[in-house]
């Protein structure tokens, strides 16, 4: 299969390495420079660095090119350049099938994904979310993985995963697009979170409860957003949990340990240099909260840290102080 992924920050370069011995890759990049490195050096020092593109792979900056050539699109850039980079695709004339790898809401809008999409390029367009237990390092360096693969179509889906699916790099077909995407958005923020816990040494009792009482958050949400429940128990949902809140390369996982000390947001996110989509995502899941009526806690009070209105050790003696209840989904 012919493949172009959109975006050659760490996952769009980690998944044309993961593609390249099945697959015809192209990775775009809108960045010049970074183009002109891994043609040279066949490594993305910029955003990826360590790890060697193979020589299949063709690298452009020529958006008109690179679409033209594919029979799928996999989008790899963070949200924020979901929208822009599908309306490119709609200006462009382009009605391919297309998977995206970003997890998160729209700043401003709320939209999941396949909302933003959908709106852009209308109901005929077939698409679907890559989500799941994966770090971009480790899907390059060829370590086992396994993601959900979700569309609006369903043979589509199925068609995709099996297309995809390689030996290091398993791909199930799911049918609820609305769960995966929702898990792969909220988990994020669970892991800053995660972070906060362990940077203030809380110990290991409560990660564990605080993941556990966070997937009740993720699927309380989903459902009010139309989601399956038992998507949830699933890689986009507890296995995509799991890997954020306890690996020590998850992005937002270190953004909790850095508030942890108190550091400042503009520092955290300067020093990490990347995006972290749960910062960003945290605000859109707390008013998504408050809006259909969904406790979500924990979100909120990464919300309220990541806004300034509480600090670290607050937010957790709030969270603490809490009245007793039953335990519930």
């Amino acid at each position: 299969m012919r493949l172009t992924l959109l975006g050659a920050g760490a996952w769009g370069t980690a998944l044309a390495i993961a593609f390249a011995d099945k697959h015809e890759v192209t990775l775009w990049s809108r960045e010049a420079d970074v183009a002109a490195e891994l043609r040279d050096s066949r490594e993305n020092r910029r955003f990826f660095p360590g790890y060697r593109l193979p020589d299949g792979v063709d690298v452009t900056t020529d958006f008109a090119a690179a679409v033209s050539a594919a029979e799928l699109l996999i989008v790899a850039t963070p949200i924020a350049g979901l929208r822009p980079t599908v309306e490119n695709l709609r200006a462009h004339g382009v009605h391919l099938p297309m998977l995206w790898v970003c997890k998160g809401f729209e700043a401003g809008s709320g939209k999941l994904p396949h909302q933003v999409v959908g709106e852009v390029l209308g109901p005929e367009a077939v698409f679907g979310a890559l989500s799941g237990p994966s770090f971009a390092e480790e899907v390059a360096a060829g370590q086992p993985t396994a993601i959900a693969l979700a569309a609006n179509d369903p043979v589509f889906a199925r068609e995709a995963a099996r297309e995809l699916h390689g030996a290091r790099l398993r791909i199930y077909a799911n049918d609820d697009l609305v769960g995966v995407e929702v898990g792969g958005a909220v988990k994020n923020v669970l892991a800053i979170a995660s972070g906060v816990c362990d940077g203030l040494g809380l110990g290991l009792n409560s990660r564990a409860a605080l993941m556990t009482r966070g997937l009740a958050e993720i699927a309380r949400l989903g459902v009010a957003l139309g989601a399956q429940r038992e998507t949830f128990m699933g890689l986009a949902g507890m296995g995509d949990l799991i890997l954020t809140c306890t690996g020590d390369l998850s992005r937002n996982r270190r953004v909790g340990l850095a508030l942890a000390e108190n550091k400042s947001l503009p520092q955290i996110l300067e020093e990490l240099g990347h995006v972290a989509e749960g910062v960003y995502t945290a605000r859109e899941v707390d008013r998504l909260a408050s809006q259909f009526a969904v406790d979500m806690p924990i979100s909120a009070a990464v919300a309220a840290v990541l806004d300034g209105r509480l600090s670290a050790a607050q937010a957790v003696a709030e969270l603490m102080a809490r009245d007793p209840k039953e335990e519930a989904a």
